[in-house]
């Protein structure tokens, strides 16, 4: 078995190629044009994006998919066969030996033509493939090994954090693309400006996002590191703050140069960045802000940079914590030795990520925006930007904070269930389903109901509804003119905007008529 991530072009094969982080290591693989197939039980327009780029998708994840590659060069030296073995259909030849799985024959494939495999943590060891794979004596990578790679073969980028990393980095990289770096990036959220969650540049550098969730975040050594925050997150993971900790630790040695907010008492005194960043003027950060106006269609500040003043700055983005992003990027920027003034453009006309306060659609006066916030920090913090946006549907009706919450994970709840029940305070409405497991057992110690009865300890406007067709139920009957309704939560519930949405239209379609026979 290799021990190193093979670029001269031997296959990749991805097991759950249709996930955020892999899809987006698949497609910079790919335009690099090295063999890529995969599989995914749920094709999406990821996958099919995947595919109009030449990967081969598979729509099941069995074992033969791993074959697909030794059928191509098969078909080349079919004249050095020597044998033949059935293995479903067709028929293949081979000069090789058969081994079995499952009762199946497969083919002990030639190393030239053995794909490199690709995992995440969430692909359970008796998945078919993962097993096949084995077997055959392919080399199998955890998807990190790759970014880990990836981030190797460039100067490269890499920010981590418990919150706000999908929207720095991909800040980060939409700087580098307007200032004309061309960059490779890779993120875990879709951007317009690239249409996807990957870019392939013909830059020097890469801007990834770094995950810290599974402890692979010690495998990544950058140019420069970002560390936006730092917070127990992922307690199916880590058994406390303590370890979590001592993962960024290793990552920031790892880097050469790191980038930090200490506005996180975490990474001021426990991560000691090189270059600091805080939204407080006193803080004695390298970059700071101050005379900071948040509105509804986004926020200005004056930036400073070690103790001089940079100019102003202006984002789209909502909220205080959508700032301190915007000063990451700043930060880097400066240190790649870009004026401020590209910066500050680039800045300006960043539009963000997908579902991070992402606006679905204003229909019959009621805005329905999607968020990925989980964790309570992130909530609190996607309630104040929503509150802020609140105000100005408030000035001509009623303005409610509808906020529609599916908690992530048992664990996560488990652990944060007094935290969630107080980060409300923003909402005027609060509306919790069931929980979403992410592929957990249930302990059947938590749940979504327990989850509202905590809610209500500190909120007086809490309601269960525990299935998504129950939200939409509640939902058509309760939302009014005004509203911002704010999903939340990295499940499924967003799944439910587009019938909610439809049903106002309808609604609106039928009034507009009513009106009209009326007159």
């Amino acid at each position: 078995m290799l021990n190193s991530v093979d670029f001269s072009g031997r296959p990749f094969h991805f097991i759950g190629i249709g996930g955020i982080g892999m899809s987006a290591l698949a497609y910079v693989i790919a335009k690099r044009k090295l063999p890529v197939s995969g599989s995914d039980i749920r094709p999406n327009h990821i996958t099919q994006r995947l595919q109009a780029i030449g990967a081969h998708i598979f729509g099941s994840q069995d074992a033969t998919n791993l074959e697909f590659f030794r059928l191509t060069a098969d078909s080349a030296r079919a004249s050095e066969a020597t044998a033949t073995v059935t293995v479903g259909s067709p028929t293949l030849r081979m000069t090789e030996q058969a081994s079995f799985h499952e009762g199946r024959a497969l083919v002990s494939l030639p190393t030239a033509v053995l794909p490199q495999v690709i995992c995440s943590t969430a692909i359970n060891p008796a998945n078919a493939e993962y097993r096949a794979a084995l077997e055959l004596g392919c080399p199998i990578f955890h998807r990190s090994d790759l970014l880990a790679a990836l981030i190797q073969d460039y100067r490269s980028i890499a920010v981590a954090g418990t919150h706000g990393k999908t929207t720095t980095s991909s800040m980060i990289g939409y700087l580098l693309l307007v200032a004309g770096l061309d960059p490779t990036i890779v993120v875990g959220g879709e951007v317009a400006a690239w249409e996807g969650n990957a870019r392939m540049g013909e830059g020097q550098y890469l801007v990834a996002e770094a995950d810290e969730s599974d402890g692979s975040l010690v495998k990544l050594a950058a140019q420069i590191g970002v560390v936006t925050n730092i917070e127990l997150d992922h307690p199916d993971h880590y058994e406390n703050l303590e370890e979590v900790i001592a993962t960024f630790q290793v990552f920031g040695q790892r880097c050469q140069t790191t980038v930090g907010c200490i506005d996180c008492a975490t990474v001021r005194d426990r991560l000691k960045p090189t270059i600091s960043y805080s939204l407080q003027p006193d803080s004695g950060a390298d970059y700071t802000a101050d005379c900071a106006v948040y509105r509804a269609d986004g926020t200005t500040a004056r930036v400073w940079e070690r103790g001089k003043v940079l100019g102003q700055l202006n984002l789209k983005l909502l909220g205080r914590h959508n700032l301190s992003n915007a000063l990451a990027a700043v930060a880097v920027g400066r240190h790649l030795g870009l004026e401020f003034a590209t910066i500050a453009q680039a800045i300006a006309t960043f539009e963000g990520a997908r579902r991070r306060f992402e606006n679905r659609g204003e229909v019959n006066g009621i805005r329905f925006i999607d968020d990925y916030a989980h964790h309570p920090s992130e909530i609190s913090a996607t309630l104040a930007a929503a509150r802020i946006q609140a105000k100005e549907l408030r000035q001509s009706s009623s303005g409610r904070v509808v906020a529609i919450f599916q908690p992530h994970r048992y664990s996560r709840t488990l652990t944060f269930l007094s935290e969630f029940g107080q980060c409300f305070q923003n909402a005027d409405l609060a509306i919790v389903t069931d929980i979403y497991s992410a592929g957990e057992q249930n302990p059947g110690q938590i749940s979504g109901e327990l989850v509202a009865e905590e809610i209500a300890k500190h909120h007086p406007q809490v309601t269960y509804q525990p299935s998504l067709e129950s939200v939409y139920d509640f939902l058509t009957q309760n939302l009014r003119p005004g509203d911002l309704a704010l999903f939340l939560g990295a499940g499924n519930l967003n799944q439910a905007i587009p019938e909610v949405i439809a049903f106002y239209q309808k609604v609106g379609r039928d009034v507009h008529q009513e009106c009209r026979r009326s007159a």
